[in-house]
């Protein structure tokens, strides 16, 4: 599993929900919005759009928050005109970062992203800079329950299009296939009897720069930080790998 990989999920298990709650409902509706716009309001003839509810969903987001967040993308709720938009830079270190956007002012958030890899030692490029090093692929992440099995589970996702199945030591399983399995791979999981916690299509690294500095490390997760908690931001992806350690350290609450 990738340093990226390790940071998303120790981010995602320190969530504090209470405080930000407000911001992430904010997000997944707007990661709705966009699915919507680019594939109809449909989710079972719009992957996207299932992926972006099921996200939602998994993040507490109410019903009827999505089912708005829906009709605005249908057009037959009015709403702002969100766009998506991805940034390309470097981090400490020379780590490549993408950042993926759904923003109602790109004049706004183009500034605040600019912003950030400025202060936080790296370098907004141009479009194209480092996209190169990545390339889509899905995830799913699994919970070890009581009857967790991983000879069988490993059988049954390799049969629905799995590449590799590794444990993270925190009581998950990363699942990784082609992005057009991830429905085939998900359901052979539950299918199991095992509890998904999330899938989606990823842009996972090609290669990975070990960062070995500790003070870069602490310099390039405050960035990655950074990023992630802007409101406009929907995924921020990076080619890192570090001390196990410094994740755990570095990475707020």
């Amino acid at each position: 599993m990738s340093g990226h990989s390790k940071w998303a999920n120790i981010k995602r298990q320190k969530a504090v929900v209470d405080a930000k709650k407000g911001v992430v409902y904010a997000k997944m509706a707007r990661e709705i919005i966009v699915a919507t716009r680019l594939g109809g309001p449909d989710p079972n003839g719009n992957f996207r759009l299932r992926q972006a509810i099921d996200r939602a969903k998994a993040e507490g987001v109410p019903n009827d928050n999505i089912e708005r967040a829906i009709e605005k993308g249908a057009g037959s709720a009015g709403g702002d005109n969100v766009e998506e938009l991805t940034y390309e830079g470097y981090g400490p270190g020379g780590v490549a970062v993408l950042v993926r956007c759904a923003t109602d002012n790109r004049n706004r958030t183009a500034g605040d992203i600019r912003a950030y890899f400025s202060k936080n030692g790296g370098n907004l490029g141009e479009t194209g800079c480092v996209n190169w090093m990545f390339k889509e692929r899905g995830e799913v992440v699994v919970e070890i329950g009581k009857k967790f099995d991983e000879d069988a589970l490993l059988l049954a996702v390799s049969e629905a299009g799995a590449d590799d199945m590794v444990e993270d030591g925190e009581g998950e399983v990363l699942i990784t296939c082609p992005s057009e399995s991830i429905e085939a791979v998900k359901r052979a999981v539950e299918a199991g009897g095992q509890k998904v916690v999330r899938a989606e299509s990823v842009m996972h690294p090609m290669s990975t720069i070990e960062v070995q500095d500790k003070d870069l490390a602490k310099q390039l997760l405050k960035l990655l930080d950074a990023l992630e908690n802007h409101d406009d931001v929907q995924h921020v992806f990076a080619n890192f790998d570090m001390d196990d350690r410094w994740l755990q350290e570095f990475t707020g609450n």
